[in-house]
């Protein structure tokens, strides 16, 4: 990383520590600013989706190639942005980044083709997929500088502003035309990205002091047999980000087009679970100290799964509803486990392998939903969701000795 994001740290208690300290505030409420963005914005760009199908007059499955350009483009982004972070610091690369998804998501409703809406959403892909490497990073740093566990805050705040977002754009969804509406997110994300970049932009992030000792058990080396076990748990962390996928892209259409709920009510669906996933991350610390990783998981795959069933074959819009907030609430922390027994296995090796992995299934879900639904129907497709996750919490209790106890693993994801 070059030097223009590293300061030296202060001690508190010497000359300069206040300074230091106020410093590392005025960050973390930069990047939670970031993340909030992130989550406002991509929930707004969601629950337009059905309006935007229409305009553009695309079938389920051409809509789902559509939706491929974000996917695409996410994931070329996602491959280059550790480098330019490398290069030029995350900071200028997360405020970039954040100008380019806000702009670029005024860029849908200027489309009357599946092509045209693909292309422009390759564009917002890349965006998308910039600023979440990018945010991540420098979070990554300003948690070793604080030397606190407080990454679950950052992705709360992702939660919150999806949940902000998609309740904006339901009640907004009757009376303003998606490209009056897209472009005031593009204003204010170039509000927030100016008032919270300048803050990255001033406040490099200092090196993290010293590694404390530490009494939990080393990872094990990336065998043969770790590895293995590390492919299993990212498996784990894409049956369920597939179905945060598929329901970021699908769950406003399905209430629209299935069960001819308002657009109001039919953008709620998201925001309902979207709360239900932030509620859950609040909660989730608490959650592990009392049930343990494994039982947590395997709870939450099955409460997703009983949801999802719920929310695509419900004949009701409110029962749809109903669904979709336990489905939140199931797959909240099912992400962080998988990734938090990888590490325990492999360290950051690990939880890279198993973090790629996830991110792949929330990429490629919606445009799998898209194939599904043109050869079946919607609600089909997105029972596959259920499949996933209860397939996810199987695979959990079956692997559920592979890596060191509950016990050291919850001390584990307690530190993250």
């Amino acid at each position: 990383m070059p030097h223009l994001n590293k300061l030296r740290t202060a001690v508190p208690g010497e000359s300069g520590g206040d300074t230091a300290a106020r410093s590392l505030t005025r960050l973390r409420t930069a990047l939670t600013l970031f993340f909030a963005l992130d989550g406002f914005l991509f929930a707004g760009w969601v629950v337009r989706i059905p309006a935007i199908k229409e305009q553009t007059g695309s079938s389920p499955s051409d809509l789902g190639l559509a939706l491929l350009g974000v996917s695409a483009g996410a994931v070329l982004t996602m491959t280059l942005t550790g480098r330019l972070c490398r290069r030029f610091g995350t900071h200028p690369v997360t405020v970039a980044a954040g100008v380019l998804l806000s702009l670029s998501i005024a860029l849908p409703p200027l489309t009357h083709s599946a092509l045209a809406l693909g292309l422009v959403l390759l564009v917002f892909g890349t965006a998308y997929g910039g600023i979440n490497v990018a945010m991540n990073s420098a979070a990554v740093e300003l948690v070793a500088a604080l030397r606190r566990p407080v990454m679950p805050s950052f992705h709360a705040a992702f939660s919150l502003g999806g949940m902000l977002g998609a309740g904006l754009g339901g009640l907004v969804a009757g009376g303003l035309a998606p490209r009056t509406h897209l472009l005031g997110l593009t204003v204010t994300g170039l509000l927030v990205t100016a008032a919270a970049g300048s803050v990255l932009l001033r406040h490099p992030c200092p090196a993290p002091a010293e590694a404390l000792p530490s009494d939990e058990p080393a990872p094990r080396r990336m065998d043969r047999r770790t590895r293995g076990l590390v492919t299993v748990f990212g498996v784990i962390a894409l049956c369920t980000a597939y179905g945060e996928g598929a329901m970021a892209d699908w769950s406003a259409l399905h209430l629209e087009q299935d069960l001819d709920a308002h657009p109001g009510a039919a953008a709620a669906g998201y925001s309902l679970f979207a709360l239900a996933m932030t509620a859950g991350r609040l909660s989730g610390t608490a959650l592990l100290q009392r049930l343990g990783q494994t039982r947590t998981l395997v709870a939450g795959g099955l409460a997703a799964a009983a949801g999802m069933l719920l929310g695509a074959l419900a004949p009701t819009v409110w029962l749809a509803l109903l669904g979709f907030a336990v489905t939140g609430l199931g797959l909240a922390n099912i992400f962080p486990v998988a990734v938090a027994r990888a590490g325990a296995l492999a360290g950051a090796g690990g939880v890279a392998a198993a973090s790629t992995l996830g991110y792949g299934g929330m990429l490629l879900g919606p445009p799998a939903i898209g194939f599904l639904a043109d050869w079946f129907s919607l609600p089909v497709a997105l029972t596959t969701v259920a499949m996933l996750a209860a397939g996810a919490a199987m695979i959990g209790y079956a692997v559920r000795d592979a890596s060191v106890g509950d016990a050291s693993v919850g001390a584990r994801q307690r530190g993250k």
